[in-house]
């Protein structure tokens, strides 16, 4: 389904949570503005399931999102793969 994305949050204790939601906006502005607030944020707030999930971001090792929003802050680096061995 092209509105879905998926959040898996890698926490700190090797244990990981795996969810999917909608496309929250269109506005690209939105989108920029949403990341950074997402980045500076010292908790992550998700509804699940009709569950209100509030995960503090020191327990947070990283978090992968799929797939990437259209429009990021210049600060992301774009264009990146994965390598096994440097």
């Amino acid at each position: 389904m092209a509105n879905e994305r998926y959040l898996t949050i890698h926490f700190t204790d090797s244990s990981k949570l795996s969810v999917t939601f909608p496309k929250q906006t269109d506005m690209l502005y939105n989108i920029v503005s949403r990341v950074e607030k997402a980045l500076d944020a010292d908790k992550l707030a998700a509804e699940i399931g009709g569950e209100l999930f509030v995960i503090p971001m020191n327990n947070i090792k990283y978090m992968q999102v799929y797939p990437a929003p259209e429009k990021l802050p210049e600060t992301v680096i774009r264009g990146g793969a994965l390598i096994s061995d440097y």
